[in-house]
């Protein structure tokens, strides 16, 4: 995969509003997003912050109702549905947490695999040879005769991973993609999209609940209310431990959110007083803020 000074995933201020009769619900509230070519990014939320709504927009299954999302330089705010087809099939590959979201239950792994590449008109000698070289990559080369029913469910999540790389996209999404398996299996699966991504430098933009396997990703950027809140850069060590730093995400228009813990210890009660020195802000409740500084003039007095 060719390396590019561009972000694989641009996202600018991106809003979407689902309609439920009378009822408006907004996922996206100007969320930003860069996602550089290579990386692995862990994406966390509570249920309903936003994350499902801005995969399915970068996935090409959704398109925002406002703002800009720009995937491998194409534009997806404004595409015809031939075009997100085409999208689809050539720039993202997927990786859902329901075997059956993934894989064809009529179809042996072999012909599984073979499909997406079918589908682009590439010839049967060679997506079949394309196939057997995913199923290595994954560990189950003895597998391709057999039906997804028979294997268990750490092995379908392989298979599953094949088929979303079968037209070698440029970029992976990967809905909880170990959300039914065992603490061991989804650590094994994870371990194998790290390979993958070494191996072929396919990005990766993963969500998932398991806060263990997102500290494992080179980013974890957490959504609250529909925007980004905080970022945690992961350091992999030569001695095999993992650091990380956290950091309080600014959007392109200036907001951040504070993190709960900070909400939680200090009473802001809807604003914040906001204090410029040379090389730093400081952000003060109200009340604490007036409070330090009607002591610091009783100080002087």
């Amino acid at each position: 995969m060719q390396a590019s000074t561009q972000p694989v995933v641009l996202c600018d201020s991106l809003v979407k509003i689902y309609r439920i009769q009378d009822l408006e619900v907004l996922a996206l509230q100007g969320l930003d997003l860069d996602v550089q070519y290579g990386e692995i990014v862990a994406v966390t939320g509570a249920s309903g912050s936003g994350k499902t709504s801005l995969l399915n927009i970068i996935g090409g299954l959704d398109a925002p109702d406002a703002g800009r999302c720009i995937v491998a330089g194409i534009d997806l705010t404004h595409m015809q549905n031939s075009q997100r087809i085409a999208y689809r099939r050539q720039k993202v590959g997927y990786l859902w947490q329901q075997s059956g979201r993934n894989l064809l239950p009529h179809l042996p792994v072999l012909a599984n695999i073979e499909t997406p590449m079918k589908l682009q008109g590439i010839g049967s000698h060679k997506s079949k040879r394309r196939a057997r070289e995913l199923l290595a990559q994954v560990g189950l080369e003895s597998m391709e005769k057999k039906y997804p029913r028979q294997l268990s469910g750490g092995e379908q999540q392989r298979v599953a991973l094949a088929v979303a790389l079968a037209n070698n996209p440029p970029l992976l999404l990967a809905d909880e993609p170990t959300g039914e398996l065992d603490s061991q299996t989804a650590n094994d699966i994870f371990q194998l999209l790290r390979a993958i991504n070494q191996q072929l430098k396919t990005t990766m933009l993963i969500v998932t609940h398991d806060l263990a396997l997102a500290e494992q990703a080179d980013r974890t950027i957490s959504i609250r209310d529909g925007r980004i809140s905080t970022e945690t850069i992961s350091d992999n060590h030569p001695q095999g431990y993992i650091t990380s730093r956290e950091s309080v995400v600014i959007d392109r228009v200036g907001r951040l959110q504070l993190p709960h813990k900070a909400i939680e210890r200090y009473e802001f009660h809807g604003r914040a007083d906001l204090h410029f020195e040379e090389d730093h802000i400081e952000i003060w409740p109200l009340s604490a803020r007036s409070l330090q500084e009607k002591t610091a003039k009783d100080e002087n007095t």
